[in-house]
């Protein structure tokens, strides 16, 4: 078994001090064998967000951790930081690799950097990282869950969000899809849901899921989606389908703890060429 844990926009300067304590308190009960950290890291991308944001992170107890910027990531009122070392703080804490990818004998998770300098908020998917992902992707084995991690969404689930979509994510999502993901993570609009990208996308051959996760920590919830995270839980190839659980765990003020809100079993046949 393994088990992801999704935290996003934690948006360190804002966070809720009982909040992280609890976020704390479920990976130490779950133990994860990976933590991602699907983006927006910081509020404003300045290095004592980002070393409390180090510290939280520490306190996990993962064995590993997987950390891509987020729009907020990058500085946004020091124009010559933003021009000439927009990565400078989080780089110092999370490493140098922004793209970075995790392979285990069940996992194969693949991240990208989808902020651009020229874009505030938006996020953009390259030719080249389409390409890339693809070619990793391919080289999965059948029982290795397939994971792409973005910060912006490839599919949301109401018309008013259309604009907070990664660009370039159609040709991403059927690029990915025949080279057989399972999986694309994202965060950015604070809103959790699982959703079928083969149902928003047509022509597509395989089955593939968005999971898209809240913020975790910060006090900037919508007024519909509090805080919350993603345990993704993969028992591994199961009568020929790889097996894993998206669960949804919420805060709750009045307990101070993260409890399980939903959970969707996800399937992907391992029977044809694609994996």
């Amino acid at each position: 078994m393994s088990l992801v844990l999704q935290i996003s926009d934690t948006h360190f300067g804002t966070e809720q001090p009982p909040v992280v304590e609890a976020l704390v308190r479920l990976a130490r009960d779950h133990a994860p064998s990976l933590v991602v950290l699907s983006g927006d890291i910081t509020q404003r991308a300045r290095r004592r967000q980002f070393r409390a944001a180090r510290a939280f992170v520490d306190r996990l107890g993962a064995p590993a951790t997987l950390a891509i910027p987020g729009n907020h990531d990058i500085p946004l009122f020091n124009l010559a930081a933003r021009l000439f070392t927009p990565y400078a703080n989080h780089c110092r804490e999370f490493g140098a690799d922004l793209e970075p990818v995790f392979e285990s004998e069940q996992l194969f998770v693949i991240a990208l950097n989808t902020t651009r300098i020229y874009r505030h908020k938006d996020g953009e998917v390259s030719a080249e990282q389409i390409a890339r992902v693809a070619q990793r992707l391919e080289q999965a084995t059948p029982s290795q869950l397939r994971i792409v991690v973005a910060h912006q969404p490839v599919a949301v689930t109401r018309p008013q969000e259309e604009t907070n979509l990664l660009h370039g994510c159609e040709a991403a999502v059927r690029s990915w899809a025949h080279a057989g993901a399972d999986l694309i993570l994202g965060g950015h609009i604070h809103l959790p849901y699982v959703l079928a990208l083969h149902g928003q996308f047509a022509g597509l051959r395989r089955e593939v899921w968005a999971v898209q996760a809240g913020t975790a920590v910060s006090w900037r919830v919508r007024h519909d989606a509090g805080n919350s995270v993603n345990l993704l839980r993969y028992a591994g190839v199961q009568r020929h389908h790889r097996c894993v659980a998206v669960e949804r765990w919420d805060y709750s003020e009045s307990r101070e703890c993260f409890l399980p809100a939903t959970i969707n079993e996800l399937n992907f046949a391992v029977s044809n060429h694609m994996g």
